[in-house]
């Protein structure tokens, strides 16, 4: 029995050592951990990913997180440049690019961080108007993450992005900008109204200068077919009076002698040209009563 037991002592023995040590002496590293390992207390670099052999009780591990991370800062109360108080909370968002530095150089780099962020935000805060606050939010993310990144940088942290997420001014505040909001709506509202009636005016001001165009051409165009008509009228008169001889004429007279005679009027006027044609028809007239006289005399 005591040499089955000593045959089985020393391989239970080697097992339980083993288990104990393999898994101090083996790390299995993800790809986006690393490990920074001390001996006897001094930093022999970073390893990883992958397996990693350590040599057990003489090799200290330390986890890093290579993955980005955020760090959520709350509400912090500052003044703005014209003495306005605020209220703001922001995330920063961070990486790992220096493992080593990373568990070297800073105890809590989350304690250390929220510290910085607050410290800064306040200082950057307060060179800045609270319009400009309120109105330029992507600027002061940039101008945090720039002043976070230089203090973080020694660290072996980089800050890649900060994004405020709330900014309340006191209440005062907010009343003013509602008011303020409220009449700029009702200004525009006026503008649009008197855009609109301004546009309206132009186009039937356009409409009315577009009708009396139409209607001047038309009065030049009925114009012009009046004279036309009146010339070629004149031309067919003037065509005709061509081929009339003066004794026609003189009769055309004498009618109008007539209607002259029955017209109630007492003062007429006659142009020279009628005492002209009507000479030719008194030397007829003369003519014919001579020779009636003539014909009776024995």
């Amino acid at each position: 029995m005591l040499g089955l037991f000593g045959l089985l002592f020393w391989p239970i023995v080697v097992a339980i050592v083993a288990l104990i040590v393999i898994p101090l002496a083996v790390k299995v590293v993800r790809e986006y951990q690393r490990l920074v390992v001390f001996r006897f207390g001094r930093s022999i670099g970073r390893k990883g990913p992958g397996l990693v052999f350590l040599i057990p009780l003489i090799d200290r591990p330390v986890w890093v997180d290579l993955r980005e991370a955020f760090l959520e800062i709350p509400s912090q109360t500052c003044i703005t440049k014209d003495n306005a108080p605020i209220n703001i909370d922001f995330l920063i968002y961070w990486k790992v690019f220096e493992p080593e530095m990373t568990v070297v150089q800073v105890q809590d780099f989350a304690g250390a961080a929220r510290g910085i962020a607050t410290t800064t935000l306040r200082a950057v805060i307060g060179d800045i108007s609270l319009d400009d606050v309120l109105a330029r939010r992507e600027q002061i993310n940039n101008v945090l993450r720039t002043k976070l990144d230089e203090v973080t940088e020694r660290w072996g942290v980089k800050v890649t992005t900060v994004e405020i997420r709330e900014i309340l001014p006191p209440r005062e505040v907010q009343e003013a900008m509602t008011r303020q909001m409220s009449a700029e709506r009702s200004r525009r509202a006026v503008v649009t109204e008197a855009d609109g009636k301004r546009q309206a005016t132009i186009t039937v001001a356009e409409g009315d200068k577009q009708s009396a165009i139409l209607r001047a051409e038309g009065d030049r165009q009925a114009a012009i077919l009046r004279a036309e008509g009146f010339a070629l009228a004149l031309n067919t008169i003037f065509a005709v009076a061509q081929t009339v001889d003066s004794k026609t004429m003189a009769l055309q007279y004498l009618e109008a002698l007539k209607a002259l005679g029955a017209s109630p009027a007492t003062k007429f006027i006659f142009p020279l040209e009628f005492t002209r044609l009507l000479g030719p028809l008194g030397d007829m007239a003369g003519r014919a009563f001579g020779d009636k006289e003539a014909g009776h005399t024995p």
